[in-house]
């Protein structure tokens, strides 16, 4: 596909903070148009002064009504809705076990059924115009196990596996579909973990200008950071006991069991239980 650097009318899901507020950033510093989408209307409002937002709808993305509704008041206010990107996410950290299932529900619903809702209602408007592009937040956990991350990295395998089968689907209509796939990103989702020994986090900037890249030269995926995107790529042709010895030697085994300090994540847990 050719590079272009038309306008757009792009719409971000969960861009109220983190990933998705600075994809809206640097969009908006490219002369696209945007507009966002969260559940957590305080810190929308905030968002949208900083940004200078004319279009920022309280959206709870389990609900497909109001994912419509959300893009309805986008195309009113902007126009048709070039692209969607699905971002919006959580990421509870500790042991499967010990997870209550409502914490596990909410991970599906918000990870993976606001992901299938989005892009269904997405699809829906840009197919008869043979136009447009859909781009869903996924992991570099979406493609390598983290411990402490199960039922996340569930998640996030079926929005790899969910996007990757769309995108052939509509390989003709003229709809892209892509996913993005960052490493452990410095914004709350991490909070009180440390990291990989000997890899640094990336920053949500980082992710942002990833994800208008995506956009500008458009692709089936990008990984975030190379140099993460690189070992998880080349860790599917290494054999399982070098990989989990690994594991070991990164630490990545125990960042989000043993190495937690609950202390300073309890913020974000609670924020993500009143979601």
């Amino acid at each position: 596909m050719t590079t272009t650097n038309a306008r757009r009318v792009v719409a971000i899901t969960g861009g109220a903070r983190g990933i998705g507020y600075h994809t809206a950033e640097e969009l908006i510093r490219r002369g696209h148009r945007v507009a966002i989408g969260d559940i957590d209307e305080r810190q929308l409002k905030v968002a949208a002064e900083e940004l200078g937002l004319d279009v920022a709808v309280r959206l709870d993305v389990t609900d497909p009504a109001s994912i419509e509704s959300f893009l309805d008041v986008t195309e009113e206010a902007l126009g048709s809705v070039d692209v969607l990107i699905n971002n919006a996410g959580v990421m509870p950290t500790g042991h499967v076990h010990e997870e209550a299932d409502e914490v596990t529900r909410r991970q599906v619903e918000i990870n993976v059924l606001g992901v299938i809702f989005g892009t269904k209602i997405a699809l829906q408007r840009m197919l008869p115009r043979r136009h447009g592009h859909i781009i869903n937040t996924a992991s570099l956990a979406g493609e390598l196990p983290v411990p402490g991350l199960a039922t996340y990295c569930g998640t996030k395998f079926a929005v790899i596996g969910f996007t990757e089968a769309a995108r052939q689907e509509y390989r003709r209509s003229g709809i892209t579909l892509s996913t993005v796939r960052p490493t452990f990103t410095n914004t709350e989702l991490v909070s009180g973990t440390s990291g990989a020994k000997g890899m640094r986090n990336a920053e949500p900037q980082e992710i942002a200008r990833a994800t208008a890249d995506l956009i500008e030269r458009p692709r089936p995926f990008v990984r975030v950071t190379r140099v993460a995107g690189t070992m998880v790529a080349a860790m599917k042709f290494v054999p399982e006991r070098i990989a989990t010895q690994l594991g070991t030697m990164l630490g990545t085994d125990t960042v989000f069991l043993d190495r937690v300090d609950t202390a300073a994540r309890q913020a974000y847990v609670e924020r993500v239980g009143r979601s």
